[in-house]
């Protein structure tokens, strides 16, 4: 009779086995073809293929269905409480129910959305965008960006170290491909909940628009070159007249701005408009240029958006080639300066030629905000192509180029979780957060020739903390002649002091929180720096002079970084592309201790 039950346990569980095993291929070849088919999926909805993209969730549904249905058999069910080997059961019964879970809440409600709302709705249409597909667009990519958040919480909590390899390594990669898909879902999210507000829909907004001037280096780009209100009316976008950032004059008495901020870069930033951006901190700059802009106008703007000439060219890029037609700047340009003006030309135009052709800054000013005025015109009557104006926008707020602050404090928030808010400190900025930034300290519109590289070094760790070696190497790529070959407008003229064809240049650099700036080297030779603190974060800054041709190598160390996460860094957007400027991080090669 025992050898009977041993026989019929035996078997039970050898049948037990078998049918675990054979569910186990069932759920990994569910899931291997509904992995397969998110590029299709994702191919189909970038070019517009509606029933493509239909058709590929649809299959998609039934892949991750029978999964689950697998995963959630009785007996997988009663595995999934063995000890030990139960919780892979358990961990793959997860990875399963995501699964579906995304494909009926996030994949389904995207199509749907995608089925109202592509490229060519994002376009302005009679110089409108219609805000009705976002309107309707933003609860459904809501209820998408919030499924794969559960999903990707519920398989978080799981431990990946107690599991088997044939679990534990789809589980990391199904994690790795929510939390892409997360971050872009919930950018595309927000974007949606507040952009038709931002565009109109519920009233004209008014924006303060600084188009920065990168040949005089600031810390978030370069000096406001020209600034205009840019009004959104229910989608419509009308650009005013435009000024010069001098126009606005000098604040007396000076605006009040953060005690730390204008410790490191003088009260400068709440007296001049063309100083707002010597700190790297867009949401203090954009504030103050609100307030200078109120003061001398009586006209409260609802916010700020920056862009500079690199920017520009992007949309240039995506819209074609835009003509100056203003009679009295074709005049100014005098046959010496192009009057169209493509993605190819616009930057070597508005940051070099336009000094060497045009003697009068008034005019250099006046063709500068001529030309912007012509992209917008044309930004804001849907010429080019959609879905390539928008991959510019995208490209130049990645680099830093374009820059928003609301005054609205729900839409500010929202804001400060990217790198488009600029900001210093707050969810946008990583631990391990590095910048270097800077300052024009010549007076002048030089920065278009120095050529500059920034690097992050890593260092063994001392006495259990790691360390950071920040290396700015700089180069005045002006010609030899540049004090007489270069017009007086761009060297400055030696009127502050810098002979002319030097370039002078506060770099400043700033750590991770709590960490600390210990050194700082020029050229290999310890040196005495600037040393402050700016949200927590250590800030060190020395000035570099540069005659024609000469180059120089800035060293900062940080050290005490405890965050443990790979480090990441920011920089000034310059006139250089951002892949030139940012090199490869350098690991550190530490001999473990004996």
């Amino acid at each position: 009779m025992v050898a009977a039950w041993t026989i019929a346990v035996i078997g039970l569980l050898g049948a037990a086995t078998v049918w675990l095993s054979f569910k186990a291929t069932i759920i990994s070849a569910e899931l291997k073809s509904a992995s397969q088919l998110l590029s299709p999926l994702r191919a189909s909805m970038l070019r517009n293929d509606v029933t493509g993209a239909t058709l590929a969730v649809d299959e998609l549904k039934l892949h991750t269905a029978k999964a689950h249905a697998a995963a959630t058999d009785p007996i997988w069910t009663i595995a999934g409480s063995l000890p030990w080997l139960g919780r892979n059961f358990q961990a793959a019964s997860e990875v399963a129910a995501s699964a579906d879970d995304i494909a009926g809440l996030a994949a389904v409600p995207l199509v749907d959305t995608f089925q109202s709302l592509n490229w060519a709705s994002l376009a302005p249409k009679d110089g409108r965008v219609d805000l009705l597909p976002l309107t309707r667009a933003a609860p459904k990519l809501s209820v998408a960006s919030h499924a794969v958040t559960q999903s990707l919480g519920r398989l978080n909590a799981i431990n990946a170290d107690e599991l088997l390899p044939p679990v534990a390594t789809p589980l990391l990669e199904v994690r790795n491909q929510l939390a892409s898909l997360g971050d872009g879902l919930e950018t595309a999210a927000d974007a949606a909940a507040v952009a038709p507000g931002m565009m109109g829909a519920d009233g004209p907004r008014r924006y303060l628009l600084l188009i920065q001037n990168n040949a005089e280096a600031r810390a978030s780009g370069g000096i406001p070159g020209a600034v205009a209100v840019l009004t959104l009316d229910r989608g419509k976008l009308s650009l005013g007249e435009q000024k010069s950032a001098a126009d606005i004059g000098v604040m007396s008495p000076t605006l009040a701005v953060n005690a730390e901020q204008q410790q490191i870069y003088s009260p400068r930033l709440g007296k001049y408009m063309q100083d707002v951006n010597l700190t790297p901190d867009f949401p203090t700059a954009a504030s103050t240029a609100q307030a200078m802009w109120e003061r001398k106008t009586g006209q409260r703007v609802d916010g700020v958006v920056s862009i500079d000439p690199i920017a520009l060219g992007y949309v240039l890029d995506a819209t074609g080639a835009v003509k100056i037609r203003n009679p009295e700047l074709v005049a100014s340009a005098g046959g010496r300066l192009p009057t169209e003006l493509t993605g190819n030309n616009v930057v070597p135009t508005l940051l070099s030629d336009v000094y060497a052709k045009i003697e009068q800054p008034k005019l250099q000013d006046a063709y500068f905000a001529g030309v912007a005025q012509e992209i917008f015109a044309a930004l804001s009557s849907g010429r080019g192509d959609a879905k390539n104006l928008v991959a510019g926008i995208v490209h130049g707020a990645a680099e830093g180029r374009v820059l928003l602050w609301s005054d609205s404090d729900n839409e500010q928030t929202m804001f400060a979780k990217y790198p488009l808010s600029g900001s210093i400190a707050g969810p946008s900025v990583s631990p391990a957060q590095f910048g270097v930034y800077f300052n024009d300290g010549t007076g002048a519109k030089m920065d278009y020739h120095v050529k500059r590289t920034v690097q992050l070094i890593e260092e063994c760790p001392a006495g259990g903390y790691s360390e950071v070696k920040v290396r700015i190497t700089s180069t005045n790529a002006a010609p030899k002649d540049a004090a007489i070959s270069l017009p007086e407008y761009v060297t400055g003229g030696g009127a502050f002091g810098v002979p002319a064809g030097s370039v002078q240049t506060n770099i400043i650099a700033y750590g991770p929180v709590q960490s600390n700036v210990e050194t700082a080297f020029v050229e290999g030779k310890k040196t005495g720096f600037a040393s402050h603190q700016h949200g927590d974060r250590p800030v060190g800054s020395v000035t570099v002079r540069l005659a024609p041709g000469q180059s120089s190598t800035v060293d900062f160390t940080f050290g005490k970084i405890v965050q443990h996460t790979e480090p990441k860094l920011s920089v000034t957007p310059t006139v250089q592309a951002l892949t030139d400027v940012v090199l490869d991080t350098i690991p550190a090669k530490c001999v473990p201790a004996s």
